[in-house]
């Protein structure tokens, strides 16, 4: 009788090695690994999927408008790709081996992960008790504790409830109306349940800034011995001018100095979107790129588990977080704090699947050295973020200015630092505010430069990929009640991923900024946005449905429910969708082409 083994399936190959290593699986099969009673095998990405329409009938591969809408019902069916038919082949094989007795889900922990092991665990027909692998780290400890303390896979089935209907309700959003959309104006215009809104929320921006108009204004800047201060605005240059020649004849007068010491919390760790943020800010690189690097340093165990929405530990971390710290402030070349704060960044209650990003005890120097140039700043953003959110607040004075010169009222706000805290660990670049000297009530002080200063109001900057994911997480926010989850478009996992899609379909574009690229739809996706009805539109309305989505993942609501909620609004907008008037000048017929195939 031959001895019971567990079969592990992990998402890639590179983490199936990982996990094989720790198990003393060490012999190499044909796409699996052996040994120390386990076999370790992937599942090479999503294996499988939703079906596509010609599977449930061939005369779905032609685009009909009298064919529309195509709705799966009950009879959803999953397909495996020709390229992954033959690791499917190996994964059912192994499954259906009589020696194994368990299967464990090692697939990235998310909601995704358990979407595409559930997928190749039902398509191959397997009914084998499944346990569940939930780890924030690849290091070997971690990899330990993770096997030593399995879940029932049934935990998880509310996680892939919710991730199968995500999946179903951006196939049914998707395949209908883009072929809708695209038959009524002869093109193929790609329509998503979180793509779509995500480019409204870009043409509603470059709408208000086209329909901005600047206003001049002026202002007065006068200098005396350390402090410049400036007065109100004034629409009038001559008046301006005017304040400026009486100020040059004058001393000018302190009327109050108000005095009030303050102090500034340093910020979070970091979470997916933050840290995509700041990498698009202050490297200028893509929500892609930075997921793709803390995918690569998560592999090589040199950072936690990269798609994660907290930003905070847990409270049983606490006793690691001295030694995190301390390995951060060597990578970054710096002293730690001296008193480490973890209190500030554990809280058990806000760390939902996973906790914030943060480097792993696996870190060292020479690991950075060896690691290429984009991955190397994303891990020593990483660990700044860390010093930062372990470090004292920043202590200052705030002092509020107020002075009288030309018969004119002027001000200046100025800080005293008192101590620095966690702006010691701020990017080189960051421009510290320094003030020295007394100023009190009753001071006069010569007026040594006087100057008119011309600006106008300005619009709303274009989006950067820092603030449209910003914009993507906010929405719905000052909507929810108290004591639910943040809402928003799309999940930190997948955002990256819809803005890529954006642009490779051509309804978004790059356009060279003055750090990062600025995200511009373009004459395509502003013709879309503009025949696209509301509920393909809304923002809000998709992040309600991403809260729906988390309701059903928790078992609040019932998937029928949502699922029903989904086909109900694709059914109407069939039914009620007809070409625009003027279509001509949106999509001008020399660019026209069939979309049919």
């Amino acid at each position: 009788m031959k001895e019971k083994m567990k079969l592990v399936i992990a998402e890639k190959p590179s983490v199936a090695m990982s996990l094989a290593k720790v198990l003393g699986a060490k012999s190499r099969k044909e796409s699996y690994m052996e040994g120390g009673g386990y076999l370790v095998s992937w599942c090479v990405g999503h294996l499988a999927g939703l079906a596509a329409p010609e599977v449930y009938n061939k005369n779905y591969a032609k685009w009909r408008r009298e064919d529309l809408p195509i709705l799966p019902g009950n009879s959803w069916r999953m397909t495996i790709a020709a390229s992954t038919k033959k690791q499917f082949a190996i994964l059912q094989e192994l499954m259906r081996r009589d020696e194994v007795d368990e299967v464990i889900n090692a697939c990235d922990a998310g909601r995704e992960g358990e979407l595409i092991f559930r997928s190749v665990y039902c398509l191959a027909g397997c009914s084998k008790p499944v346990k569940r692998l939930w780890i924030n780290s690849m290091e070997e400890s971690a990899i330990r504790v993770g096997f030593a303390n399995l879940k029932p896979g049934e935990e998880y089935e509310g996680l892939y409830r919710a991730a199968l209907c995500r999946a179903k309700a951006d196939w049914l959003v998707g395949i209908n109306g883009t072929r809708l959309f695209s038959l009524l104006y002869g093109r193929t215009l790609h329509v998503g349940r979180v793509m779509s809104p995500t480019l409204a929320l870009t043409v509603a921006r470059e709408a208000e800034i086209a329909a901005f108009q600047p206003e001049k204004f002026y202002t007065v800047e006068v200098e005396a011995k350390n402090l410049k201060l400036t007065s109100e605005r004034m629409a009038d240059k001559k008046a301006a001018e005017a304040l400026a020649a009486a100020c040059r004849q004058e001393n000018i007068t302190i009327k109050s100095a108000e005095r009030q010491k303050k102090e500034d919390k340093p910020p979070m760790l970091y979470d997916l979107t933050a840290l995509q943020r700041e990498a698009n800010r202050r490297l200028g690189y893509t929500a892609k790129q930075t997921l793709d690097y803390l995918q690569a340093l998560y592999e090589k165990k040199l950072v936690s588990y990269p798609r994660t929405d907290s930003r905070y530990l847990t409270g049983d971390m606490a006793s690691v977080v001295p030694d995190l710290a301390e390995i951060a402030s060597v990578v970054c070349g710096l002293k730690a704090p001296g008193e480490i704060l973890s209190a500030q960044v554990c809280n058990s209650a806000k760390v939902s699947d996973h906790h914030a990003l943060v480097p792993t005890k696996s870190l060292t120097p020479d690991k950075v050295a060896e690691l290429p140039k984009g991955e190397a700043a994303v891990l020593g953003l990483v660990c700044f973020g860390l010093l930062r959110a372990v470090a004292a607040p920043c202590r200052y004075a705030q002092i509020k200015i107020t002075a009288e010169c030309g018969g004119a009222v002027f001000t200046a706000s100025v800080k005293e630092m008192l101590d620095y805290g966690w702006q010691q660990y701020c990017p080189k670049d960051k421009v510290l505010e320094q003030f020295s000297g007394e100023v009190v009530a009753g001071q006069t002080r010569q007026v040594e430069n006087v100057a008119v200063k011309q600006g106008k109001t300005e619009p709303k900057a274009h989006y950067t990929e820092d603030t449209l994911l910003a914009a993507m997480e906010r929405v719905g926010a000052k909507d929810i009640p108290i004591g639910t989850a943040r809402k928003g478009i799309g999940t930190p996992a997948t955002r990256a991923g819809i803005i890529e899609k954006l642009v490779n379909v051509g309804l978004l574009e790059r356009k060279k900024g003055k750090k990062a690229a600025n995200l511009l739809p373009t004459q395509l996706g502003k013709a879309l946005i503009t025949v696209l009805p509301e509920e393909l539109q809304s923002p809000l309305l998709t992040a309600e449905w991403e809260q729906k989505l988390l309701e059903v993942e928790r078992g609040n609501l019932p998937e029928d429910e949502f699922m029903q909620l989904i086909a109900d609004m694709v059914g109407g907008l069939v039914a009620n969708s007809k070409a625009v008037q003027g279509v001509e000048v949106l999509f001008p017929p020399v660019q026209r082409r069939s979309a049919n195939g």
